[in-house]
């Protein structure tokens, strides 16, 4: 019996343009809920590097982000995908 193989692809929305599906992308397809995941944080950490300062408090880092950043999310067919299902904004509220 062959395993099930599934694809785990990341979209992107824009945090301020919000429900815009006009702004979202498609980042990519990754062949692990864990790679997606690593990707999902990568975006996340380069728009927090590239538009926060690290002397901007995290509740202040954190309004950036969820105002204006990248609000990366994964699509699968993988029922075990949905559990823990990655938040990018629980992500964010870590402080750079």
């Amino acid at each position: 019996m062959a395993s099930e193989q599934y694809i785990y692809a990341v979209f992107v929305d824009d945090n301020f343009r919000y429900q815009d599906e006009d702004a979202r992308y498609k980042l990519g397809d990754f062949p692990t809920y864990a790679e997606a995941v690593a990707a999902c944080k990568r975006l996340v950490d380069q728009y927090l590097r590239d538009n926060c300062s690290e002397d901007q408090s995290a509740t202040e880092q954190y309004a950036q982000y969820t105002g204006f950043g990248p609000d990366p999310f994964i699509v699968s067919d993988d029922p075990a995908a949905e559990t823990p299902r990655f938040s990018a904004w629980d992500y964010a509220k870590k402080p750079i």
